[in-house]
This record gives C-alpha cells, sequence and structure tokens, in this order.
C-alpha cells in the first residue's frame, strides 16, 4: 500500500466531520458494545492544542485519530480505521502520518493509553510500553520516541 495515496489531515468540512465521529462511534464504542455513550460535543475535541484529524483515502474517509499536543509530547487519542479497512494496512499508514504531524508540530515522542487488544500493532509500529504512565480504563500506556 502506498502511503502518497493517504492524506491525513482535519476534517474541513460537514460531511468529513460526521465521518470523523462516525468511524470513532462505531469502531471505539459500538464495536466493543458501549451504546449511546459516545460525546461528539465532549470538551476535549475542542481545546486548544487537540487536533481531531481525519485519514482520507482516494478522496474518502477511512480513519481517524485526534492528536493532543502537550509541549514536546504527541498524544495519540482513539485511533481507528473503518472496520471493513482493518488489517490491510491503513492503520500502519495512520499513525506513520500522524507520527509525521507530531513532527511538524515540535513533538520528539508519541504517548498513548491503547486498547490491550491494539497492543501487539502498536508495537509493530516501534512502540514500546511506557512503565511511568497511568494506564486509564484498562488501557496500556505506551510510547515511541521520535527521530
Amino acid at each position: 500500500m502506498d502511503i502518497m495515496t493517504h492524506i491525513l489531515r482535519a476534517p474541513d468540512n460537514q460531511d468529513e466531520r460526521d465521518a470523523y465521529h462516525a468511524i470513532r462511534r462505531r469502531v471505539l464504542f459500538e464495536a466493543r458494545r458501549k451504546f449511546g455513550v459516545y460525546d461528539e460535543n465532549r470538551p476535549d475535541e475542542f481545546k486548544t492544542g487537540h487536533h481531531p484529524l481525519i485519514l482520507i483515502y482516494d478522496g474518502v474517509p477511512i480513519g481517524v485519530i485526534r492528536v493532543d499536543i502537550d509541549d514536546r509530547v504527541a498524544w495519540f487519542r482513539r485511533v481507528a480505521v473503518r472496520e471493513d479497512l482493518q488489517r490491510s494496512g491503513h492503520g500502519r499508514i495512520l499513525i506513520k502520518l500522524a507520527e509525521d504531524f507530531a513532527r511538524d508540530q515540535g513533538c520528539d515522542m508519541v504517548r498513548s493509553n491503547v486498547a490491550v487488544d491494539a497492543v501487539i500493532f502498536y508495537e509493530r509500529c516501534g512502540y514500546s510500553h511506557d512503565h511511568s504512565g497511568v494506564a486509564e480504563g484498562g488501557s496500556v500506556p505506551m510510547l515511541k520516541q521520535l527521530p
């Protein structure tokens, strides 16, 4: 899969904002049997330094991430690829482009609280367990130094 066919950027119209929330709601909540709890107006989405981003492939939104910048650390939040496109390389490209975004923002480290079922994926992307981190809701703290 060619990374040049993917674009990671902020949603720039209502359809893309709707797709951003629909992917998050479906993959990160409903697929985990958490119905009726997703809040697209959660205040964290609008804080300064928080960047909701959408992965576009061939003109179609297929993945999402929110990158929160805290000094030189980027926090990857709510990473998801549409279910019908998982396990086909899009997730790795999403992470790579998000790392590039973080680097462009002056970050030299990425941290994330990762769902248990995604730990192996993150390890394959070069992340390691963050033993100094605090797990949130059963997640696994992970980190990666950016070159």
